[in-house]
């Protein structure tokens, strides 16, 4: 059940009052990578008051977006219906389309083990993907990213996954890359990997810096301009 009625039979309406309430569309995000203990999805929202939390997962509930199940050796987890997984492509566009302007982080601002999947997610392009399997990492954060025949899984690294995540990564990944909030710079397309390197945007510090090639292709995100000139085509 929505907290607030807009009024309006539409169906962007019913969208907006199942997730528009502030940190839903969040919460959503995280359970997207993978069911979610309720501790899990504090830690990785640090900033959600735990009143606002809870409200939140019952309000999902209700919509019917998601649902409280048992997990073997994990107790108690949240993870999204059928009807909150059809959310995905609608979030990694909204994903696309806030990268445009996204900027430079502000003071505070964190990167998580789910928002860099999601990100990862997001920016993946699977018809010009490389098979590879890179590490990547962002502050405290490390994933494994592995590409084979254009599907892209992630695996979280550290902070040490959820007991309900996957498998940990076996054999050595083609590189091991160390990036700062600049690597966004790359994805959009905005410098090359050399100036990536060069700007200390980024790291190679095990493998091939020649990966960061295949990488670049992999991960971007074509700016708004760019996809302007392609519709004016």
């Amino acid at each position: 059940m929505a907290a607030r009625s807009y009024g309006q039979y539409c169906g962007v309406t019913t969208a907006v009052e199942l997730i528009g309430e502030r940190w839903a569309l969040l919460i959503v995000r995280d359970l997207l990578v993978g069911p979610r203990r309720y501790t899990d999805l504090k830690l990785g929202l640090p900033r959600i008051p735990t009143n606002i939390l809870s409200t939140r997962l019952k309000e999902l509930q209700e919509g019917g977006v998601v649902r409280r199940v048992p997990l073997h050796n994990c107790g108690l987890v949240y993870e999204l219906t059928p009807y909150g997984r059809a959310l995905e492509p609608i979030v990694l566009a909204l994903g696309r389309w806030g990268f445009q302007t996204m900027g430079d982080p502000q003071e505070g601002d964190v990167v998580t083990a789910d928002s860099l999947t999601m990100a990862l997610r997001t920016a993946f392009r699977p018809d010009a993907a490389s098979d590879a399997e890179y590490e990547l990492h962002v502050g405290d954060v490390a994933l494994r990213a592995s590409v084979r025949s254009g599907v892209l899984a992630v695996t979280q690294l550290a902070p040490p996954a959820p007991p309900v995540g996957g498998r940990p990564p076996e054999g050595e990944p083609d590189a091991v890359i160390v990036a700062g909030p600049g690597i966004r710079r790359l994805i959009a397309g905005e410098i090359t990997p050399d100036e990536a390197i060069a700007q200390d945007v980024l790291a190679v510090v095990r493998g091939d810096a020649g990966v960061l090639e295949p990488f670049a292709r992999t991960f971007h995100i074509s700016p708004l301009d760019a996809l302007e000139k392609e519709d004016a085509a």
